[in-house]
């Protein structure tokens, strides 16, 4: 983030200047180190917005792990990565890394202080790992496991693309008809009068109010549409509306699924990294729906209280009947890790199954839907012309 902070120097000049910190603290700190005396401290929202970019962490660690395997410390890596760096917001990230490590801090420590680039699942992967010297290991995995969460991500969405594609073409195709082609057809059934059906005459109507309040019915189409992108935004919203759709009980199965398939693939990759138990689940719980947050606490709850983990999961229904039986193999095995992330690749295959049917049956029923619609709207239309077609024969 940017800061524009006011300072005075030790001869009492004022100066303003523009800083790239994570935070406030940190920000006064910087100027703190070179002597001057923070008068003010701002946030240049301008600067934030035009010239931030998101930090490429897988991209990141990929290389951090060739140079680690190339035979390169961990601070030689990051003093590699610092130099090759020509983003500038990036190579201020890698340098505030740099210096904590010339310092002696830890690789977590340096990480933390960098929320808006590392997050804290991956902090607590290192942080967990340097107790056994392990880091490259842990900074693997991660990267694994963040490829599975995306593509799985790029799946659904790829999967969303078609449908949402089609509704809008289908939108727009009726709005054509209601507010361009039907009110010229009003113009012809004028001399009609009553003859004309009650459908027909409603149609009639709507047509030629979008016609006439054209400028009007737009401003509100957009203005619904940013009122529904400002809702999808609102956790409060978000978590109404995944509460109904769960209801659903084949789309509330499959979101139960994805979710446990996001749990077990985190809390296994930080059971892999030495973490223990029950602080990967509080990690992870964040993963979870509102609904499923309550179970997995006292699930937690459970173990703290000496259970074993399999019996606190499915005591409180955080877990399947194929996930019991192969948790309870991991726990003799002294193997939970991997086989949590075993289970995790097991919900993804089924959710890809379960993806690929809903594809396959929504494409044809939209279109189906659609075609309904617009095939009501012509027939509308042409109905008075059929009826006084066949009072002439």
């Amino acid at each position: 983030m940017k800061f524009r902070i006011k300072t005075v120097d030790n001869l009492a000049s004022v100066g303003v200047c523009t800083i790239d910190a994570p935070n406030e603290v940190d920000a006064r700190r910087q100027m703190a180190e070179r002597g001057l005396q923070v008068i003010s401290v701002a946030r240049d929202v301008r600067l934030t917005l035009s010239r931030n970019r998101k930090f490429p962490l897988v991209q990141f660690s990929q290389e951090l792990v060739a140079l680690l395997d190339a035979g390169l410390t961990l601070v030689e890596a990051v003093d590699t990565l610092t130099e090759k760096e020509h983003n500038a917001d990036m190579r201020r990230t890698l340098d505030r890394i740099r210096a904590r490590l010339f310092e002696g801090r830890t690789l977590s420590y340096a990480l933390e202080e960098n929320p808006t680039a590392f997050p804290a699942l991956y902090v607590s992967t290192i942080r967990a790992s340097e107790k056994s010297g392990a880091i490259r290991e842990s900074i693997v995995r991660y990267v694994a496991y963040q490829k599975k969460i995306d593509e799985l991500r790029k799946k659904i969405v790829s999967a969303s693309i078609y449908p949402a594609v089609l509704c809008s073409a289908g939108l727009l195709v009726t709005l054509f008809l209601v507010g361009y082609v039907v009110p010229r057809f009003s113009s012809i059934y004028e001399d009609l009068g009553s003859d004309i059906p009650s459908g027909s005459r409603l149609l009639m109507k709507w047509g030629q109010l979008l016609h006439e309040h054209g400028t009007v019915a737009f401003a509100a189409l957009i203005a619904a549409l940013f009122g529904i992108v400002y809702l999808v935004k609102r956790p409060q919203f978000r978590a109404a509306a995944f509460g109904l759709v769960t209801r659903v009980p084949a789309i509330g199965r499959q979101l139960f699924t994805y979710q446990l398939a996001r749990l077990y693939r985190t809390v296994g990759m930080l059971l892999r990294g030495g973490m223990p138990a029950i602080t990967a689940l509080r990690m992870s719980s964040g993963l979870l729906s509102e609904t499923l947050r309550p179970r997995l606490a006292l699930a937690i709850q459970s173990v703290s209280e000496g259970k074993s983990l399999t019996e606190s999961l499915e005591s409180n229904n955080v877990t399947t009947p194929v996930a019991t039986r192969m948790l309870r193999v991991g726990e003799r095995s002294g193997n939970m890790g991997e086989m949590m992330e075993r289970i995790a690749e097991f919900y993804d295959d089924e959710l890809d199954r379960a993806v690929d049917l809903l594809t396959r049956l929504i494409e044809p029923i939209l279109m189906l839907v659609i075609g309904l619609i617009i095939g009501f709207v012509v027939v509308l239309m042409y109905f008075p012309i059929f009826e006084l077609a066949g009072s002439i024969q």
